[in-house]
């Protein structure tokens, strides 16, 4: 079977696997990331379901699929807030570093080894964050998460934008200063919101919102109207589809 996973990518992640739950190891950035994402699904799934902001289980009785999940940063509160969570990552250590820490914090998710293609089933929610540009085949990738879309699902992601600014403040500063591993990404492999936005389209879904994701030495990660470093976007089958 033709797979979207680029080994190198793979690889080059799950040698990160050991401090993934660390906040002050490789995977440091990432903590710092998260709650700015979380709040961004918490605040989409609610506005796309009409739910109460309160509600402390607002994805109870959905199911739930994080594409790229590296070792559960995203799919652990995903089952807290409720959700039947399953999870993939290509690389096996990241797998195996997940399953054991949601163990330890008595949470039941699905892990598997595996990229879009070892999906099975429609979910209600679909993430993929910071995954896209690491993917051997960008039109596969982001077709096979449409195809797990449910029929009045909500699709996640986020990905660096592919401009200067990125260039500079991701692998110049980022990976130049120790902050974000070495290697970790190659500008090239960036894609705009235009470019994604022109993927999920031919897949039959649309975006409804796209939202910047900056930082500054001052405040760190923020959601913002400039999209320019990073974004993330929601999406939804075509109202024709």
């Amino acid at each position: 079977m033709a797979t979207t996973i680029d080994p190198k990518e793979a690889a080059h992640f799950g040698q990160l696997a050991a401090d993934w739950w660390d906040p002050k190891g490789s995977s440091a950035m990432l903590h710092k990331l998260n709650p700015v994402r979380l709040s961004y699904v918490r605040a989409r799934i609610d506005a796309h379901w009409g739910l109460d902001e309160h509600d402390l289980k607002p994805l109870r009785g959905k199911r739930a699929v994080d594409v790229g999940c590296g070792a559960g940063l995203l799919a652990e509160p995903l089952c807290r807030l409720g959700a039947e969570v399953t999870a993939l990552d290509a690389a096996p250590e990241n797998i195996a570093a997940a399953k054991l820490h949601a163990e330890g914090q008595g949470l039941t998710i699905a892990y598997r080894v595996g990229g879009t293609e070892a999906l099975t089933g429609r979910y209600d929610l679909v993430t993929s964050m910071e995954v896209v540009e690491h993917v051997a085949d960008v039109p596969a990738f982001v077709a096979g998460l449409a195809d797990a879309l449910a029929k009045d699902g909500l699709l996640v992601m986020s990905t660096p934008n592919r401009t200067a600014w990125s260039r500079l403040v991701m692998i110049g500063i980022g990976e130049g200063l120790g902050q974000i591993p070495r290697g970790t990404h190659d500008w090239d492999k960036f894609l705009t919101p235009g470019e994604l936005t022109a993927e999920l389209a031919a897949t039959g879904l649309e975006v409804t919102d796209v939202t910047g994701l900056g930082w500054t030495p001052t405040r760190g990660f923020a959601l913002t109207e400039d999209v320019s470093l990073n974004y993330l976007l929601t999406a939804r089958r075509a109202a024709s589809i």
